[in-house]
């Protein structure tokens, strides 16, 4: 079957490897159906992570079931391995799963394990009763692809904090993580906030937002604050966008960052952040647990993903999209 592979010098590449296989009785063989890329996935693709090769891309993906448990069925497949029955995994840390090694995930080569890629033929699913999330009646595949990944990261930075705080105002501070940032906004106007600002540099991603709804504040560096906010999101990937969102909260407010720092130390203002009472959250989000919410607010029209997606094509076609780094691209078998 074709697997789409960057390589160890980080060309991408179709690649003829051999079909996955049932190993379990709780296997699942999965054909996808549409496979979006993650905010992650132009990076690697560019050779901007530092990432060993050779790497199976894709982890955000729909697929059809044509083998083993749950035969037939169309299912949103989480990005992070875990088995639903670990003490871990019951308590809803699916992406700290104490039956395989904690950054077992598809689509990221040596880092995640050799579990294959979605932007592959066929993919075999461990754990498959528990890891398969059916995907809703009516709901188009390339609607709900990100639901693996970047839509539940979305979900977790602003959606219990704004259904927890009626009114709260939330600052995202884009960058980086193109699509969790306008999730994160179109999240946030959807449940009822009583203010959402966005602060970029982009032109185009500064109108996305405002099309969704948001405030927009256009930033070239980031400022030191962009005011007072019960909940803020860093996704920059920038230091300074880091310590803006982090100044910019209100006491006792909440920062989460999805933006990833590949440097060994990133400076924080925690002087700041302890007078404050700041609660800053970072880390994976454990997808697996939070994908029936989110995909429940997909098919009741309260969240529409669609909006964020700037490209849909082929697999054919894959290996140039990627690299043209478009905010949100889907790509589909045909």
């Amino acid at each position: 079957m074709r697997q789409l592979t960057l390589t160890e010098d980080k060309k991408l590449e179709w690649w003829d490897v051999e079909e996955p296989r049932l190993q379990d009785d709780r296997d699942a063989i999965v054909r996808p159906l549409a496979v979006s890329a993650c905010d992650l996935d132009t990076p690697m693709a560019r050779g901007l992570a530092p990432l060993p090769g050779p790497i199976a891309l894709g982890h955000e993906f729909v697929a059809e079931v044509v083998d083993g448990v749950r035969a037939g069925e169309k299912v949103s497949v989480p990005f992070q391995i875990s088995c639903g029955d670990c003490a871990r995994c019951r308590s809803g840390r699916t992406s700290d799963c104490e039956s395989v090694r904690g950054t077992a995930m598809f689509g990221f080569g040596p880092l995640g394990g050799e579990w294959g890629g979605a932007l592959s033929d066929l993919v075999r699913v461990p754990y498959a009763d528990h890891m398969l999330v059916p995907l809703p009646d009516g709901v188009d595949p390339t609607v709900a692809a990100s639901a693996s990944d970047n839509l539940v990261d979305a979900w977790r930075t602003v959606g219990p904090f704004v259904q927890g705080r009626p009114g709260a105002e939330v600052l995202i501070v884009g960058g980086s993580a193109h699509s969790i940032a306008l999730y994160a906004a179109e999240f946030a106007v959807a449940l009822g906030a009583g203010r959402v600002a966005y602060l970029d540099s982009d032109e185009a991603r500064l109108a996305l937002a405002a099309s969704l709804g948001a405030e927009t504040i256009e930033g070239g560096p980031p400022p030191e604050r962009a005011g007072d906010f019960d909940v803020t999101v860093d996704a920059s990937a920038d230091p300074a966008g880091l310590a803006c969102a982090l100044r910019s909260v209100k006491p006792g407010g909440t920062c989460t960052s999805v933006g990833i720092y590949w440097e060994p130390q990133t400076p924080v203002p925690l002087l700041e952040m302890f007078i404050r009472g700041v609660t800053f959250i970072t880390g994976r989000p454990s997808a697996r647990t939070e994908m029936p919410g989110v995909l429940d607010l997909v098919a009741s029209g309260v969240i529409k993903p669609e909006l964020v997606t700037s490209k849909v094509v082929t697999f054919e076609d894959a290996p140039e999209a990627l690299l043209e780094g478009v905010t949100k691209l889907v790509m589909t078998p045909s």
